[in-house]
């Protein structure tokens, strides 16, 4: 079992974070001892010149904050994640992924190769749409709390009657602004988002996002997973929509089982849901976020390798 704690060690130019287990041993995880040009809340980015390198942490953020502890394996789950539904939307829509191949990296981040391995991408550069594009199929989260005060979500009206995880009668889109790193997202009306992106692109942004969802939830459904709901991104690349960031992960969408779905009730889910209770037992969302205990890491850990199983039909395998 994991506890929450860490130090660093300086070695070579790698810079080691090492996490005691209770039982003695130790699990090392290597990080850059390079500068990224952007560190996001999951992500740091390094500028390539021509392209960026995406490295996908084992951080993990909620409520806008990140949590001072790591999530085994969840920075290449989340990755390789991503590269599966890249990889299988590439007809509908372009996306940013270059190679995941790290011999096809710039010379300078090869030394690194074994924390590289499944965790990050070498992707197009985008000229970034200030937007995020969420889908929602089922009625929970904050969509749920503004329905229940006026029947609402972002301006959409929806039927009477409805309650938790109840499936709406179709997706809806309902975008919110791009908060800088600190501050928080806010949920807009469809017509908000045309006036910051402009009436067209803000439609393009609504059909891409419902039908890249339609086509997800479909094929989940396969799988036995209900997608609940969904956040994309999008840049503009060769003039071109193109989607970019993370795709459909665990971090970005609420996976629910469809064994045992019924409406009326939280769902039990495959996702990052299982820290947010936590934090709302636990935490009054004041100050600093507290440190997480072993058996949320753990649980939290082994949600996001099932969900990589289940939506890939691969068994997870760390690839360093």
């Amino acid at each position: 079992m994991y506890i929450c704690v860490s130090y660093v060690v300086l070695k070579s130019r790698l810079r080691y974070n090492i996490v005691r287990m209770c039982n003695g041993h130790e699990r090392i995880s290597m990080a850059l001892d390079l500068r990224p040009d952007s560190h996001g809340k999951v992500r740091d980015i390094y500028d390539c010149g021509d392209s960026l390198l995406m490295v996908a942490s084992d951080r993990i953020s909620a409520f806008d904050f990140i949590l001072p502890d790591e999530i085994p394996y969840k920075g290449e789950i989340l990755t390789r994640i991503s590269a599966f539904w890249f990889d299988r939307f590439a007809d509908l829509m372009p996306n940013h992924l270059i190679t995941m191949d790290v011999a096809e990296y710039p010379e300078q981040y090869r030394p690194y190769s074994d924390y590289l391995k499944g965790r990050s991408m070498l992707v197009k550069k985008a000229q970034t749409i200030p937007i995020e594009c969420i889908v929602r199929g089922y009625l929970t989260g904050s969509g749920k709390k503004t329905y229940d005060q006026d029947g609402t979500v972002c301006g959409i009206k929806l039927p009477d009657g409805l309650t938790e995880a109840s499936k709406l009668p179709e997706a809806i889109f309902t975008p919110s602004t791009k908060a800088e790193l600190g501050d928080h997202d806010e949920n807009i009306s469809f017509e908000r988002c045309a006036d910051i992106v402009g009436l067209e692109m803000a439609e393009q942004l609504r059909d891409a996002s419902l039908a890249i969802y339609n086509a997800a939830a479909d094929y989940a459904a396969t799988r036995g997973i209900i997608i609940a709901d969904t956040k994309f991104e999008f840049g503009v690349i060769d003039g071109k929509l193109t989607l970019i960031d993370e795709c459909l992960t665990p971090d970005s969408s609420r996976f629910w089982p469809q064994e045992g779905y019924h409406e009326g009730v939280v769902q039990p889910s495959y996702d990052k849901q299982y820290v947010r209770d936590w934090l709302k037992a636990n935490w009054d969302m004041t100050g600093e976020p507290p440190h997480l205990p072993a058996e949320v890491i753990e649980g939290t850990s082994a949600r996001y390798q099932e969900a990589f199983q289940i939506i890939t039909g691969s068994t997870f395998e760390a690839m360093r």
